[in-house]
């Protein structure tokens, strides 16, 4: 077969061909009469051969050794085009978020795209005072993109350029619930973690819902930052974690502040009365849990408390007890505060 039909049935074309056999690689077997190349079937396969190795990101020198050194294993040289097309995924990723970013602060001309490039070389710079900068002081008319805000609150480590992020992603609204909310899908519990605390800063209905779905997160810390979030926003969803927060002395001082304030609304003072009650009913044997559960009482209405802490100031458990008699002390002169 000559050479132009192998190049039309191979794809390969007759110019590559020819390089091919000035480097060993494929040589056609005879020549025709009149001088011309004629490839052979064997020739044929071995083309293709050379073009499934190339296919894999193998050089040509490596196409040689790979298929004519038989002390020669594919293993290693496998490995190492593994960790070299993952590298290079890697940066083509972070390329099409960059392209992805620009394209979402939609700028005006070229020197918009070179703010927002400055933008995001300043957040991926290792110092946390240059991420702060760049966060607190965007360039002028250039919309900060929310995903690359919740890209970056997800990923930051120092607390104040996190809390830096958290201001700016709260102000970008809708958008930024929409961006950072993926990361509370994260497998990482910190990652978790920085976004529930993001999604707490953020107004609106959207952010509440977020907060109840994260509510059954699997870490404590999560399930608590949903809490005392939905409780400020006097949400009674909450209620049921927050006691939990308290049984479980995770920020339990202010998970009683935050249901005491819940409590201020009749309609809800009942059900976290009985939520407490119910809690200690439930750890009659666990003194530290009963203790934070008396002392979370306090913050309740005094006329619902009241009876509760005095049947408690009898308690079996001296410890309890002691705590409770002091507590309905509190209340007392609370009250006589008040109406004086």
């Amino acid at each position: 077969m000559l050479i132009g039909e192998v190049a039309r049935r191979s794809g390969v074309s007759a110019r590559m061909l020819r390089h091919y056999e000035s480097l060993g690689l494929v040589r056609p077997t005879g020549r025709t009469v009149g001088g011309y190349r004629e490839y052979s079937e064997e020739d044929i396969q071995r083309i293709f051969h050379v073009e499934g190795l190339r296919s894999l990101g193998l050089s040509l020198r490596q196409v040689a050794r790979a298929m004519d050194d038989p002390a020669f294993t594919p293993s290693a040289l496998v490995g190492d085009l593994i960790l070299r097309t993952e590298d290079r995924l890697r940066r083509e990723r972070e390329l099409l978020d960059r392209l992805r970013a620009i394209d979402g602060s939609a700028p005006a001309d070229w020197r918009g795209v070179l703010r927002v490039v400055e933008l995001l070389r300043g957040l991926d710079s290792p110092s946390a005072a240059r991420r702060q900068q760049a966060v607190l002081a965007p360039a002028e008319d250039v919309p900060v993109p929310a995903e690359v805000l919740a890209r970056a609150v997800l990923a930051e480590s120092d607390p104040h350029v996190a809390g830096a992020l958290r201001w700016a992603l709260a102000r970008a609204g809708a958008d930024g619930v929409a961006s950072v909310a993926a990361g509370l899908r994260a497998e990482e519990v910190d990652v978790r973690r920085r976004a529930v605390l993001a999604i707490a800063e953020m107004p609106g209905d959207e952010a509440a819902a977020v907060l109840v779905d994260a509510l059954g997160d699997s870490d404590a810390t999560v399930r608590a930052h949903a809490a005392v979030a939905l409780g400020g926003r006097g949400e009674a969803a909450a209620v049921p974690a927050l006691v939990e927060m308290v049984v479980g002395g995770v920020n339990d001082v202010e998970a009683a502040e935050v249901l005491g304030a819940l409590a201020l609304d009749p309609g809800r003072a009942e059900r976290i009365m009985s939520a407490l009650v119910d809690a200690l009913a439930a750890h009659t044997a666990d003194s530290a849990v009963r203790i934070r559960l008396t002392q979370a009482l306090v913050e309740m209405p005094a006329a619902l408390a009241r009876d509760v802490l005095r049947s408690l100031a009898r308690d079996d458990d001296r410890a309890v007890a002691l705590v409770a008699s002091a507590l309905v002390g509190v209340l007392e002169r609370r009250s006589h505060e008040d109406g004086g």
